[in-house]
C-alpha cells in the first residue's frame, strides 16, 4: 500500500512539475533571430512543456522578423513567457512588440522596455516631403500594429502607442505598475513559481519545480546570426571590391576574382535584407572608382583623397537610420577606411604602376645591344653569345668572329645584326 501511494505520489509531482524549455535571445532582432524563435517553440510544443521561455535582451530589430516572431506567438500552442532579463537588460524597439506579444510579459528588477519609435529607412536623396509623408506612414502602421498586439494581451494599449510615436521608455517597475508586463521575477525560479496555476488559453500552467531545459541555436542559425550584422556586410563589401579590383589588377589570378564575386552576391542579398541607407552605399561604390581612376590618371593623389573620403561618409551613412542594433562604430569605420586607402594607394597602386614601367626582361630587352660574333656571320649563317647563350644569327653586310655589332630584329630564334662602327 505503501509502494503504491509513493508511486502515485510521484507521477502527480511528475505530471505537476511538467518541463519548460527556455532559449537565450541577445542583440539585435533579424531573420535568424526570427528562425530560431520559430524552432524553438515548435521543438517545445512537440515536447509538451509547460511553457517556452524566451529570455531577451535586444536594442531592437528589423520590423519584419518582429512580425514573423509575433505571428508565430499567436498560433503556438504552447504558452510563451518573454523574460527581459537580466537586471540592466532591455527590451527596446522590436524588444517591446515581442514582450508584449507574449501570453506572459516578465521583467527582471532594474530592466527597461520601450522606445519604440520605427526608424527611417529611407534611400537618402530623396523628396524631403516625400519622406515625411513615409515616415507617419511607417508611424501609423507601426502604432497600430502595437496596439493591436496590447489589446489581444489585455496589456496598456494606450502606452505601447506612447512608446511608439514619443519614443517612451519605462523601467520594469514601471512597466509593472502600468500593466504592460504581467509580473517582475528575479531569476528563472523565481519567475516559475509565479506564473505556477496561471491559465493560458484555458490551461492552468503547472511551472513549479519544473524540469527545464535549454533549446540551443543549431549551427545553421549561429552563422546566419552572426552574418547578419553590419560590420559582416562591410567586410564583405570590402572583399568585393578589393577582390574585383585585385583581379582587374592582375588579369587571370582566378582566386581574388572568385572571392571578391562571392562577397559581392552575398553583399547584395544582405543589402536586400539589412536597413541600409542606399546612399551610403552609393557613395562606397564612388569612393572604389576614385580609387581606381586615380591610379591610372596623373592627378597627383586628388581621386584617392576624394575616395577616401567618399568611403568614410558612405561607411558613416550606411546604417545611420537604422535601428540601433544594426549601427557601424566610429572605430570600425575609422579601421575599414584606414585599411582601404592604404590598400589602394600601396598594394594595388603599386602593382598596377609596376605594369606601366617598361620592360627589363625578356627578348624585347635584347634589342639595340652591341654582342661579338663567335663566328663569321652572314646573310644565312652565324652565331653569337647573347646573355649566357649562343644565338644563331644573320646580317646584310659580313661580319667577323670578334668584331661588334648591334641586334636590330629579332626574327624567331635568330638574331639579325648589322656591324657596329
Amino acid at each position: 500500500m505503501h509502494i503504491l501511494t509513493a508511486a502515485a505520489f510521484w507521477a502527480s509531482y511528475s505530471l505537476l512539475a511538467g518541463s519548460v524549455s527556455t532559449i537565450q535571445i541577445n542583440g539585435a532582432i533579424g531573420p535568424a533571430t526570427a528562425s530560431y524563435i520559430s524552432r524553438a517553440i515548435d521543438v517545445s510544443e512537440k515536447r509538451n512543456d509547460a511553457c517556452l521561455i524566451i529570455q531577451l535582451d535586444t536594442p531592437g530589430g528589423l520590423v519584419s522578423s518582429t512580425e514573423d516572431i509575433v505571428k508565430k506567438f499567436y498560433s503556438s500552442r504552447v504558452p510563451t513567457v518573454v523574460y527581459v532579463s537580466p537586471s540592466g537588460a532591455g527590451a527596446t524597439s522590436a524588444g517591446t512588440f515581442i514582450t508584449m506579444a507574449a501570453d506572459i510579459a516578465a521583467m527582471a528588477p532594474h530592466t527597461r522596455i520601450g522606445a519604440a519609435h520605427p526608424v527611417s529607412m529611407g534611400l537618402g536623396g530623396g523628396n524631403e516631403g516625400t519622406n515625411d509623408i513615409m515616415r507617419t506612414k511607417a508611424e501609423n502602421d507601426v502604432a497600430k500594429f502595437v496596439q493591436t498586439i496590447a489589446e489581444k494581451r489585455g496589456r496598456n494599449a494606450r502606452w505601447a502607442e506612447s512608446a511608439v510615436r514619443e519614443s517612451k521608455s519605462i523601467s520594469s517597475e514601471e512597466a509593472f505598475d502600468e500593466n504592460v508586463i504581467d509580473l517582475i521575477a528575479t531569476n528563472v525560479t523565481d519567475l516559475l513559481a509565479q506564473i505556477d496555476g496561471r491559465e493560458i488559453n484555458g490551461k492552468k500552467l503547472a511551472t513549479l519545480g519544473a524540469t527545464i531545459a535549454e533549446i540551443r541555436m543549431v549551427p545553421s542559425e549561429m552563422v546566419f546570426q552572426l552574418l547578419w550584422r553590419p560590420e559582416v556586410l562591410m567586410i564583405l563589401m570590402l572583399a568585393a571590391i578589393y577582390g574585383i579590383i585585385a583581379e582587374l589588377n592582375t588579369p587571370g589570378a582566378i582566386l581574388p576574382g572568385v572571392v571578391g564575386a562571392i562577397a559581392l552576391v552575398l553583399a547584395l542579398y544582405m543589402l536586400a535584407i539589412l536597413p541600409v541607407n542606399f546612399a551610403g552605399v552609393a557613395l562606397i561604390g564612388l569612393s572604389a572608382i576614385l580609387f581606381t581612376i586615380d591610379l591610372f590618371t596623373p592627378t597627383h593623389g586628388v581621386l584617392t583623397f576624394g575616395g577616401i573620403v567618399a568611403f568614410f561618409l558612405g561607411a558613416l551613412m550606411l546604417f545611420n537610420r537604422a535601428e540601433p542594433g544594426f549601427r557601424l562604430s566610429l572605430a570600425y569605420i575609422i579601421s575599414a577606411t584606414v585599411v582601404t586607402g592604404l590598400f589602394f594607394v600601396f598594394v594595388v597602386g603599386a602593382g598596377l604602376r609596376a605594369q606601366l614601367l617598361p620592360v627589363r626582361a625578356g627578348r624585347e630587352t635584347m634589342l639595340g645591344k652591341t654582342v661579338s660574333a663567335v663566328m663569321p656571320i652572314s646573310q644565312t649563317s652565324g652565331r653569337v653569345f647573347v646573355e649566357g647563350e649562343l644565338w644563331n644569327a644573320i646580317s646584310d653586310a659580313p661580319i667577323q668572329p670578334g668584331q661588334p655589332a648591334e641586334i636590330v630584329a629579332i626574327e624567331g630564334l635568330t638574331l639579325k645584326l648589322k656591324p657596329k662602327t
